[in-house]
């Protein structure tokens, strides 16, 4: 299992980073409606603490895509994007300095493009590298 995410870390930091985002997005949403639907202002533990979960699974994709990749401007772009992400769910949570949600949604958007850059750019050098001709 551990081998299946050595070979899809960008796979799983795409999907990670696509689902952190939704989870971002809907939970306002999940705020202005739960009072609404069922009179109370209780948010469920796991779905309050869901982020450090994304921040976990993120953190591995992408020690493993940069340890996976040649380019270092990609491996730099990765980390800085999760650091800012987990910078910004921290200071969410613990509210620490009032920021926009954009604080949250371009480095999460940042590291799903990124991920995607990773799997279009290693299947390029994939071809490239069956071709070769010693």
């Amino acid at each position: 299992m551990m081998n299946r995410f050595f070979t899809k870390s960008d796979l799983i930091g795409a999907l990670a980073g696509s689902l952190c985002l939704v989870h971002c997005m809907v939970t306002p949403l999940i705020f202005v409606i739960q009072p609404i639907a069922v009179q109370s202002n209780t948010v469920p533990f796991w779905w309050k603490n869901i982020d450090y979960l994304f921040l976990i699974i993120s953190f591995f994709a992408v020690y493993f895509t940069s340890r996976n990749t040649l380019k270092s401007t990609l491996k730099n772009a990765l980390w800085v994007s999760w650091v800012i992400l987990s910078l910004a769910i921290l200071n969410e949570k613990f509210e620490l300095y009032p920021l926009p949600e954009l604080s949250v949604y371009i480095p999460a958007v940042a590291l799903i493009v990124l991920h995607i850059y990773s799997i279009n750019n290693s299947s390029k050098s994939r071809k490239v590298d069956c071709c070769k001709v010693n």
